[in-house]
């Protein structure tokens, strides 16, 4: 298995690396060449490349864990993607298109009239990046660990160094093939495993997920930790134990486990007999199946305020995703951009179908996935544990290039948008090199914060990329461009007070201890409370400040909304 993932990982890093180069080797000595590919990307090839850079690690991993862990409360994430494109496409991609701009630090200027507020949209889109890349670097250290034992800093080295390469050399165009490419690769890596896993699932009489217990070992099964772990061993059970449990050293002797809570040291390895209920991780609910098949949050604290509230982050967030915005720059035209724009949610559709089957059957056969609390290999760890053998490892190879295919593809989109949106602050029209550096700074970041952050899922961190982009991109670009009476003062305030909220709350969550109630619901998933409020500070302020409407909004707004080359006077 770990030969065939290695040469999947090879082969999918080299397909990256041919498919650049050919496509981005032609205009990518010229900024404008680098940032948005001339201008020149059709429909079709661009909502392949906003597809395959949407379905990232959370996508990709983390979809299948959380179905897993949480059951059908996550099937609404997914939807709330594929409706922020609903909305993206009704409100913003066509007028965002013909206002010209490169990137939404470029639109926020042009605008306002206001470089203040430039500077602060640059924040934004630099702290989205920041944690949107988080993810992708966790993904890939996951993956290599859990199919080779590589240390888990291996997968982060592994994207970052070909995404700088990609980026800092192939530009707009080589990223738009390799996006556009690699989303079908994705899809065939989720779908081939899927059909194959579902026919042995049948095969096997069709066993039922949902049941009135929580999950149990079908068979004898063998459970290694790698760090220090506390479980809720939902029933009393008898285990053999080697390494420390409950603070005493086990020799391999026999185990009574009551019901409750139990620590396991690191290396700890523990062996279930056949029927055992499966301890879970003690951030992950222990449910019964038809718990975990009913929506609305019963396993959570505070479970139906996080699922809307994760929900409302999901969708305004999409819409203003840096590195999804700058596809629609891309494009021919305002009406190209929204050709591509309807596009997309079929193919994010079509794709969304698989994980939530994988989770599924993951409860079936990968259960010891809960104790461990490595939700995020469920898509990788599944294929072995139904078709142990040569035909498990060949799917698993596929997932595995399919998996680095969504680490690269989507790391590179969201390097390009950050390092486009600083180089072209920094210095206006400032060209390659520091649109280079940009490059280097966006993946400095957060390879420095990842040894510090501990156990973090791949949703999770991404959906506090999205809270950002929805507390403060999304009123922006919605008030913007629909509304003539917003000004410079009213946008700021609401950045601020938005942007700066959601980053605080998630560099929070990422290095502060967690707490309980509704402390903790707000600070996990705070877009519930911040988005509606940035709607109305940037409202309130520019009613306040009314008198400095930029003298050029009904002009601007005119270019906005009126057919592309009608006159504007």
């Amino acid at each position: 298995m770990t030969a065939l993932a290695v040469a999947a990982a090879l082969i999918a890093l080299v397909a990256v690396l041919g498919t650049a180069s050919v496509r981005g080797r032609r205009s990518a000595g010229t900024a404008t060449g680098l940032l948005i590919a001339s201008r020149g990307v059709t429909p079709w090839w661009n909502a392949s490349a906003i597809s395959g850079e949407y379905i990232s690690a959370a996508a990709f991993l983390g979809s299948a864990g959380l179905v897993l862990a949480y059951g059908a409360d996550m099937l609404w994430l997914p939807i709330a993607a594929t409706a922020g494109y609903v909305l993206l496409l009704a409100f913003v991609t066509a007028p965002l298109r013909r206002s010209g701009a490169y990137s939404v630090s470029d639109f926020a200027e042009w605008r306002l009239g206001s470089r203040t507020v430039r500077r602060i949209v640059t924040a934004c889109v630099c702290f989205i990046g920041w944690f949107y890349l988080l993810p992708q670097f966790k993904g890939a250290g996951v993956t290599l660990r859990v199919l080779t034992g590589a240390p888990i800093w291996t997968g982060w080295a592994v994207v970052a160094a070909v995404a700088l390469l990609l980026t800092a050399t192939g530009g707009m165009p080589g990223i738009t093939a390799v996006q556009a490419v690699q989303f079908w690769v994705k899809l065939a890596a989720v779908a081939v495993p899927a059909v194959v896993l579902l026919a042995v699932w049948n095969i096997a009489g069709a066993p039922d997920p949902v049941g009135d217990a929580p999950p149990n070992f079908e068979r004898a099964t063998r459970v290694q930790v790698r760090t220090d772990a506390t479980v809720t061993v939902p029933a009393a059970v008898t285990v053999t134990a080697r390494g420390r449990v409950d603070g005493a050293v086990r020799s391999g002797e026999t185990v009574p486990l009551a019901p409750g809570r139990h620590t396991l040291g690191a290396g700890t390895v523990v062996r279930f007999p056949a029927g055992a209920p499966v301890p879970h991780a003690e951030r992950l609910p222990v449910q019964d199946g038809v718990t975990w098949a009913t929506p609305f949050g019963r396993g959570q604290d505070r479970g139906l305020f996080r699922t809307y509230s994760a929900l409302l982050a999901v969708l305004l967030g999409t819409m203003g995703l840096p590195h999804i915005l700058m596809r629609f720059y891309t494009s021919t035209s305002g009406a190209a951009a929204r050709r591509t724009a309807a596009f997309v949610p079929v193919l994010l559709a079509l794709f969304s179908m698989f994980p939530a089957l994988y989770g599924t059957l993951g409860r079936l056969y990968a259960p010891e996935l809960l104790m461990t609390g490595d939700t995020d290999a469920t898509l990788l760890m599944l294929p072995q544990r139904m078709i142990p053998g040569p035909g498990g490892a060949l799917l698993t190879g596929l997932v595995t290039a399919g998996a680095f295919a969504a680490f690269i593809a989507t790391s590179c989109g969201i390097v390009m948008a950050f390092a486009g949106t600083v180089s072209q602050c920094v210095r206006r029209g400032s060209g390659v090199t520091t649109f280079r550096l940009g490059v280097v700074l966006a993946l400095a970041v957060p390879l420095a914060v990842l040894p510090s952050i501990g156990r973090q899922g791949a949703v999770g961190l991404v959906t506090m990329a999205l809270c950002v982009s929805a507390c403060s991109l999304c009123p922006l670009l919605v008030l913007g461009i629909w509304w003539r009476g917003l000004t410079a003062a009213g946008a700021a305030a609401g950045l601020l007070a938005g942007g700066g909220l959601a980053v605080a709350a998630g560099i929070t969550r990422l290095f502060a201890g967690s707490c309980q109630g509704w402390p903790s619901a707000v600070l996990a998933q705070p877009a519930a409370v911040l988005a509606p409020t940035v709607f109305a500070v940037m409202i309130a302020v520019s009613l306040l400040t009314r008198r400095r409407v930029p003298r050029r909004a009904d002009r601007a707004l005119m270019k906005l909304h009126l057919p592309e080359g009608t006159p504007v006077r």
